[in-house]
């Protein structure tokens, strides 16, 4: 047999590895000696944009780029009754500021952040993360989720007008290529992270006013769908309430509540808060008209089920979930590399119901794409065959029935409800016909979603044109 030269064996190794040879007075003012940082691929992106006219992000904004910060969480002065909600990580993504606040702040906490006060038209970007998905997610500022601010793990870009339109730049930092430039600038140790000077390093393509518009007019469109996704999903829940005579329905102001050992004994539970009279009386509100309870109306499915090790699944958790009962996302991995809470399946039609108190409104419907999909065990997995899964989602993130899980929630560090607790939840009788009208509703506003879907592609495929057709310029 013939031995390989030392010269083949190393071409040989050469077509199996990615090598980039780089001489130290290229390495930059950055010192930056990782090796991901020196990817072919990113060569080959900065090939492309060297064709075409480009600005950093530092010259294109009205003042530089900053972040937030967290006011101190032991001060209850900054917190407690607070209306100004604190945008952090979890709440951004491509595109959307989602989910519940989980923090929000008072006046005298948000006056705090004054520096980071967001306005309409500004880009945030994420820029501390776990991973490089997280880094990047960049989303347009609206004016209906203001006045709000931002944490440290948060960047804020206020674009000059007079020089790019924040739709365009925007769209752009969530393009493919946007977010490589983001990455390639970004550092790993325990977190991967940017800071603000290298965000500003960010070069973005410039190109005619004309084509930026119809970015925004695109950017603006999607955005009508957005609302009109809302808009349908809050007359499905206020149609709900008012069926069931529960849209007005305003709490006991009574503060004490007189309970027989007996019953604390069968409830096992002595802390005051669970015996609030209004969770009485919502109780009987929703008996008046004829209820159920969960165990007998609903089937419930919490057992454990076993991923195959070499079989592809979308995993679902509680950050994926989105306000109005949509899944926004999903991480897609094989069996044995994802997580052992990633245990139970769910299919077409499932309800999935957070048990964890703080995420309780992280309700979704699970629809055809994520059939067979794993979710996390802080999930139960719910249907049933007498109330259709749209009323069902519906009913679930329904302030009372909200109001009733957060009853039943216990624990210290981490309180939650168990299946037992879930299983006593009433459950009104909603009729047939009520329930196919709130069907339309959430139908209607799954659609409006997919549109989305479809228009936040238009803007990257009009982008994709001009940059992709620098490669045949090099």
């Amino acid at each position: 047999m013939k031995s390989l030269s030392n010269e083949d064996v190393y071409a040989k190794l050469l077509e199996r590895l990615e090598i980039s040879i780089i001489r130290l007075n290229k390495i930059g003012e950055n010192l930056r000696y990782e090796a991901e940082h020196f990817q072919k691929k990113y060569g080959l992106q900065f090939a492309r944009m060297n064709t075409l006219h480009c600005e950093s992000i530092e010259k294109l904004v009205e003042s530089s780029v900053r972040t937030g910060s967290t006011p101190s969480m032991r001060e209850s002065r900054y917190y407690a009754g607070g209306v100004y909600p604190l945008i952090k990580t979890d709440n951004l993504r491509e595109n959307a500021i989602v989910g519940e606040f989980t923090d929000c702040l008072t006046k005298q906490g948000y006056d705090k952040l004054k520096r980071a006060h967001l306005r309409p038209n500004d880009i945030i970007v994420t820029i501390i993360g776990a991973t490089h998905n997280i880094i990047g997610r960049s989303a347009l500022v609206r004016s209906n989720i203001l006045p709000a601010t931002i944490n440290q793990n948060i960047a804020l870009i206020r674009p000059n007008q007079n020089k790019i339109k924040p739709e365009y730049l925007v769209t752009y930092l969530n393009s493919r290529y946007g977010r490589m430039c983001l990455e390639y600038l970004s550092r790993q140790s325990n977190q991967v992270n940017l800071n603000c000077r290298e965000v500003e390093n960010v070069m973005v393509p410039i190109f005619s006013l004309e084509f930026q518009k119809r970015i925004v007019n695109t950017v603006h469109e999607a955005y009508d769908k957005i609302d009109d996704s809302e808009n349908f999903y809050r007359k499905a829940e206020d149609f709900l309430l008012s069926a069931l005579g529960l849209i007005d329905f305003t709490p006991s102001k009574e503060q004490i509540s007189v309970r027989g050992f007996k019953e604390i004994t069968q409830s096992g539970r002595i802390d005051a808060e669970y015996y609030q009279p209004v969770y009485d009386r919502l109780i009987n509100k929703i008996r008046s008209k004829g209820a159920s309870i969960v165990e007998k109306e609903c089937d419930v499915y919490d057992l454990n089920y076993t991923p195959e090790k070499e079989r592809t699944y979308k995993y679902i958790e509680l950050s994926n979930i989105g306000r109005y009962g949509e899944i926004n996302s999903c991480t897609t991995g094989l069996g044995s590399k994802l997580p052992t809470r990633a245990r139970r399946i769910v299919h077409t039609g499932n309800i999935v119901v957070s048990s964890v108190e703080g995420s309780l409104e992280r309700c979704a419907l699970i629809t055809e794409e994520y059939e067979g999909a794993l979710c996390s065990t802080g999930f139960y997995v719910i249907d049933s065959k007498n109330i259709n899964s749209e009323t069902l989602l519906v009913l679930f993130k329904s302030a009372p029935i909200q109001a009733l899980l957060k009853q039943r929630c216990t624990g210290t560090i981490l309180t939650a409800f168990g299946r037992a607790e879930l299983n006593s939840i009433p459950i009104p009788n909603i009729d047939k016909k009520v329930q196919e009208r709130i069907k339309n509703y959430i139908t209607e506003s799954f659609t409006q979603r997919k549109k989305v879907i479809t228009f936040w592609g238009l803007p990257n495929m009009q982008l994709k044109w001009p940059l992709s057709r620098a490669k045949k310029q090099q």
